[in-house]
């Protein structure tokens, strides 16, 4: 047997030709099989190709979205015409938004001018001392001599100053409540085609007489010495409510939504809604709707402040920009109030879609909430706290104590009179314990064992 010389190369078949042990051996089969798992892992992590959308798909995100726009466009118009159907088509309730003008110091300071002015057109200063009876002459003279200088300045003073404390009294809110009840059908009238009434339409302008409101100064004037006044005829004159450059486009418009009335904001949200259930992402898409509603309704409370800018600007001379703007202010309160609570409607939405979303964020503050309920839990454990069988019952019908909880606040939100933003993140509030409650009751105890019920 001969041995081969360690200085002799060896061919790469070794001396009897078969293949020699190369550069090692490879990998065994349990390698191989752990390769293929943490590929077919990776795989599974990245999530298959994501094929080219179908063209069914496209079309379902245009008409989704086309249905989110309409909804959005409409939202403000819906608030429009559920304010002129509330507001003007309800008598009390016009009244009730009317009423405390009567209590308003630029209110009272523009009916009293607006009254004195009338009194004094129809006064006779130079046949004013000579048609007083000779026994009311020295109570007269009193009177205006405490006011002081001209006799006109003097008697005007005297006039203006009884007017202001009428409108000042109880009387005045009385007779102010009687007037808005009692001309509140023409003034729908008047903002909706017809001109009846003590409300009336003249050069753009709707305006309300107060002839009572001067008979009530005559009195006082002929009660405080100035008989010469009870010879006063009966005086109108007008009070500006509203006046617009064009009423006729106004009163046009106006008489439309108040047809509309409630329609306009249950189409807007039926709108939305089928957007919403059309798309293919639909929690992105309600997301983007809800902060779409609160974006247009916030324009709309951006144009009532802008229009109130404009509108005050445009009236004429004789007219209190004060007077006007608090009339502007209180008829339009309540639509003011529409719009903080459609726009905090459309954040609760938002904000309620994106936690419930999978994003990181809110998977984190998901994870907190948790978090916290479970240290609650189990500070409540240690401290002896059980939840009897009320625990493994609400563990079991959680989802639908989750759902029914929702809807008691959907419910509650509907039946509210009037509600206003402060009542929609009252109901949220009040909703976010109530589950913060449920996951308590549904969260396992410590020891892990929902039957230790008793303590």
């Amino acid at each position: 047997m001969t041995t081969p010389d360690p200085a002799e190369p060896t061919s790469p078949t070794g001396p009897t030709g078969a293949a020699g042990p190369g550069p090692g051996p490879g990998p065994g089969p349990d390698e191989v099989a752990a390769l293929r798992a943490r590929i077919a892992a990776l795989e599974a992590a990245a999530g298959p190709e994501r094929p080219a959308r179908p063209p069914h798909h496209r079309w379902r995100a245009f008409f989704a979205a086309l249905l989110i726009v309409v909804g959005c466009v409409l939202a403000p118009l819906g608030l429009v015409a559920a304010w002129a159907a509330d507001e003007i088509g309800d008598t009390d309730r016009y009244v009730a938004t009317m009423a405390p003008l009567a209590a308003d110091p630029d209110i009272q300071a523009a009916v009293a001018n607006r009254v004195t002015d009338a009194v004094m057109d129809h006064i006779d200063l130079a046949d004013l001392l000579e048609g007083v009876a000779p026994d009311q002459r020295p109570l007269l003279a009193k009177a205006l001599g405490k006011l002081g200088g001209s006799l006109e300045g003097a008697v005007r003073s005297f006039v203006h100053d009884k007017a202001q404390d009428f409108v000042a009294s109880d009387a005045f809110g009385t007779v102010w409540e009687e007037a808005n009840r009692a001309v509140h059908t023409s003034l729908d009238r008047a903002l909706t085609g017809s001109d009846d009434g003590a409300v009336k339409i003249e050069q753009d302008t709707v305006t309300l007489d107060l002839a009572p409101v001067v008979d009530r100064v005559k009195q006082r004037l002929v009660d405080s010495g100035l008989t010469v006044a009870g010879k006063i005829p009966e005086v109108h004159t007008d009070f500006t409510v509203v006046r617009a450059d064009d009423i006729g486009k106004v009163r046009t418009y106006f008489g439309l939504l108040q047809k509309a009335g409630f329609w306009v904001p249950v189409l807007a949200v039926l709108c939305v809604a089928a957007g919403v259930l059309l798309a293919t992402r639909r929690r992105r898409t309600l997301i983007a709707a809800a902060l779409g509603f609160a974006v247009a309704s916030l324009l709309l409370g951006i144009g009532l402040t802008v229009f109130r800018t404009v509108y005050l600007n445009a009236l004429p001379s004789g007219v209190s920009p004060a007077a006007a703007g608090s009339v502007y202010d209180v008829l339009v309160r309540y639509l003011r109030t529409s719009v903080r609570v459609f726009v905090t409607l459309g954040v609760v939405f938002a904000l309620a879609a994106w936690l419930s979303g999978p994003g990181r964020w809110a998977t984190l503050v998901r994870g907190v909430w948790h978090a916290g309920i479970a240290a609650t839990r189990a500070a409540a454990d240690r401290a002896g706290l059980r939840t009897g069988p009320v625990g493994p019952f609400v563990r079991r019908w959680r989802r639908w104590l989750t759902w029914l909880l929702v809807a008691a606040t959907v419910v509650g939100y509907i039946w509210w009179p009037h509600p206003t933003g402060w009542v929609v993140v009252g109901l949220a509030l009040a909703l976010l314990f109530a589950l913060a409650v449920t996951d308590f009751l549904a969260a396992e105890s410590s020891s892990g064992s929902s039957g230790a019920a008793v303590g």
